[in-house]
This record gives structure tokens, C-alpha cells and sequence, in this order.
């Protein structure tokens, strides 16, 4: 079934849900149940499993597969050849259909280049995942998170600068935006909130 604002290679199942001006690429493949917000762009070669939901205004970049339990809110940009998975030990043998982990990803964020996220994991509003991290534990809103398995390094504005540290204690701002934040904690429970 073809749309307007599908590319002719592209396949979009009857009962998939496209939202207006949304953009589908060549050889992408989204299926019967999915659900793409409004005015998304869908890269070459994206596939997009029946549970999915993916809200307005996203980037999908070339070479994503969004598989069954992934959520992917309004405003989120998944760089090229980033990975989901949703099962947390797979066997080619055994049916896991019944142990899908869900994973979802929150406004505004951001999922670097060959980035890999494993299911049942949370990623907070604005954060960033950068290119090549294996993310194998919920991130932080704002958190710039990188490496292997991927460690908060920073802080992100939700324009998608680094932060830089203010001069009062806890307090980050943002040299593009004038943005002035306030963290919270420490560690792993370390949280940033916009003053």
C-alpha cells in the first residue's frame, strides 16, 4: 500500500498509521499496528515493527530497525544504523514473543550513530546517547551518556549543547541558549531540571 509522502520501494502494511507529512524513504518497511506521528522522517532501509509507536516530528535515520515494545516519543532524532533489541536472551530456537522488554525513548532525545540500545531500558527527556555507546541502563533526562556500556560523561541542554558547569554549586548553563539548569543528586540518581 502506497502513500503520499512514501517513497514507491517503500511498503506500508494496511492498518499502519502515518501521521500527516511524514516522509517514508526507499526500502523501508513499516508494519500493520505501527503508529508514526505527524511530520516524521522515516530514512532509507527503516523498519518499523506492528507494536511501535513513534511520535511527531522524529528523524529515523538510515538503517533502523524499531522492533516490538519500542516507544519513541515526540521530537527524537535515532542517528544511522542505531540498534534495538527487545529480548534480553534471545535463542533462535525458542519463541520470546512473551518476553519482550519495552524500551522507551523521551521527547526531544537524541540516539547517536551505530548507538545500540538494549531492551527495557528508559531514555529521559533531552538526553543525549552518543555515537557508538551500548546503553544497558536507563539515562537521565539532559544526560550526554558515551562509551561501552555508555556512562554519563555531561549534560545536554534541549537545544543539544553541552552544558558547561555555572559558577554556583549544582548549577549548569548553556553557552547557545543562555538556558540555565540545576542538578540534583549524584551518581547514578543524579538528575538536571531547567531553573
Amino acid at each position: 500500500m502506497k502513500r503520499s509522502g512514501a517513497h514507491p520501494t517503500a511498503v506500508i502494511d494496511a492498518g499502519a498509521v502515518i501521521g500527516a507529512g511524514t516522509k517514508v524513504w526507499h526500502f523501508c518497511h513499516v508494519m500493520a499496528g505501527a503508529r508514526i506521528g505527524a511530520r516524521c522522517v522515516l530514512g532509507q532501509n527503516v523498519f518499523v515493527a506492528g507494536g511501535v509507536s513513534v511520535g511527531a516530528g522524529c528523524r529515523i535515520q538510515n538503517n533502523v530497525s524499531l522492533y516490538d515494545g519500542v516507544t519513541i516519543e515526540d521530537d527524537v532524532f535515532v542517528g544511522p544504523s542505531a540498534v534495538f533489541t527487545n529480548v534480553r536472551t534471545p535463542r533462535a530456537a525458542v519463541s520470546r514473543k512473551d518476553a519482550y522488554a519495552t524500551t522507551r525513548v523521551a521527547r526531544g532525545s537524541t540516539i547517536g550513530a551505530n548507538a545500540t540500545i538494549v531492551c527495557g531500558v528508559s531514555i529521559g527527556s533531552y538526553a543525549l546517547v552518543g555515537a557508538g555507546a551500548v546503553v544497558t541502563r536507563d539515562v537521565a533526562a539532559h544526560a550526554l551518556v558515551t562509551g561501552v556500556p555508555a556512562r554519563r560523561t555531561g549534560w545536554v541542554c534541549c537545544c543539544g549543547e553541552v552544558l558547561r558547569r555555572g559558577e554556583a554549586r549544582g548549577q549548569w548553563s548553556c553557552a547557545g541558549c543562555a538556558r540555565v539548569y540545576v542538578a540534583r543528586g549524584t551518581g547514578k540518581s543524579a538528575a538536571l531540571r531547567a531553573r
